[in-house]
Formats: C-alpha cells, structure tokens, sequence
C-alpha cells in the first residue's frame, strides 16, 4: 500500500520558486506514474505534471509547462515539482497522486492521495 506524503509548501512572492516533494512509504513499482495535482479555493482538483516511473516519461497543464518541472528519485522514493517563475493564480492546496495502471491524467485515475502541502503566492 502506498502512503503519500507531501511537503515543502509556503509563502512566496510572485516570480519566486519552491520545490515541492512526495515521499512514498510504500513500494512503488516501475508500472506506476506519479502525478501533482492542485485546488484552489472554490475549484475543482485539476492536474498539474505527471511522471512515469521507470522511464521518467513527463507530462504538464498548458498552465505550467515551461514553469515546472516534475521529477522522480527512485532511490528515495519520492516525486518532486519544482515551481519556478510563480503567479498568484498558482496558489493552491497541491496534492500528490499514484497511477497504478495505464490510464488517463484526470484525478479519477489516480488513487492514494497525501494530505496535501499549501501553497500561497503574492502579488
């Protein structure tokens, strides 16, 4: 069973940067991706940026693409979003996710959730 937790969120001015991780208590095995998710306030979960385990295969929103960058270390088991060049629309609860078999990049297809890391940018 994969545990999920995730960490390194905060306050940050608009055009600063944070790293985000996930790290797994569980095994996690070379068929799974491991996706960020955010919501804002008042929205719905959306997807943020998605990694394939064994082969490191990316994947981004348009909202992110070329401001993010999502990785993986397996040898510690954990995934991490560096956020870079932030907006205030960027503010949101982020969440990490496991895809256990090959499927779609919506929140439905992504189970074991972690609990969440704020994150908050300011204008």
């Amino acid at each position: 069973q994969v545990q999920l937790v995730e960490s390194g969120g905060g306050l940050v001015q608009a055009g600063g940067s944070l790293r985000l991780s996930c790290a797994s208590s569980g095994p996690i095995f070379f068929s799974y991706t491991m996706g960020w998710f955010r919501q804002a306030p008042g929205k719905e979960r959306e997807f943020v940026a998605a990694i394939t385990w064994v082969s490191g295969t990316t994947y981004y929103a348009d909202s992110v693409r070329g401001r993010f960058t999502i990785s993986r270390d397996r040898a510690k088991s954990t995934v991490y979003l560096q956020m870079n060049n932030l907006k205030p629309e960027d503010t949101a609860v982020y969440y990490c996710a496991v895809r256990t078999v090959p499927a779609g990049l919506s929140q439905v297809d992504f189970r074991s959730w972690g609990q969440g890391t704020q994150v908050t940018v300011s204008s």
